[in-house]
């Protein structure tokens, strides 16, 4: 059974960080690609990044490119999101998900809030 759980999400002022986790278990994520996503209250979800398989490239969503890093610990099996300058429209869940062998992202973490401050 795959699992994912993010942590590191809390409440910061603009221009702050925050790096979240994204820990699998059940699966590695160097066999296959991760994303991560967020959703504001009211609004679809959004695709922020994702890590290829090879890890050899990310790929960013404008809003928050040169921002935000994605990186990989394959020893800890675990994800990264390291979040720069932010801003208080980045406010928003959190959430790292894996592809599946569909080639589809098909296993999600619960989320962690993130809250930034004006």
């Amino acid at each position: 059974q795959v699992q994912l759980v993010e942590s590191g999400g809390g409440l910061v002022q603009a221009g702050g960080s925050l790096r979240l986790s994204c820990a699998a278990s059940g699966r590695t994520f160097s066999s296959y690609g991760v994303g991560w996503f967020r959703q504001a209250p009211g609004k679809e979800r959004e695709f922020i990044g994702s890590f290829s398989t090879s890890g050899g490239s990310a790929y960013y969503a404008d809003s928050v490119k040169g921002r935000f890093t994605i990186s990989r610990d394959n020893a800890k099996n675990t994800v990264y999101l390291q979040m720069n300058s932010l801003k208080p429209e980045d406010t928003a869940v959190y959430y790292c998900a894996l592809v599946g062998e569909a080639g589809a992202y098909a296993y999600w973490g619960q989320g962690t809030q993130v809250i930034v401050s004006s």
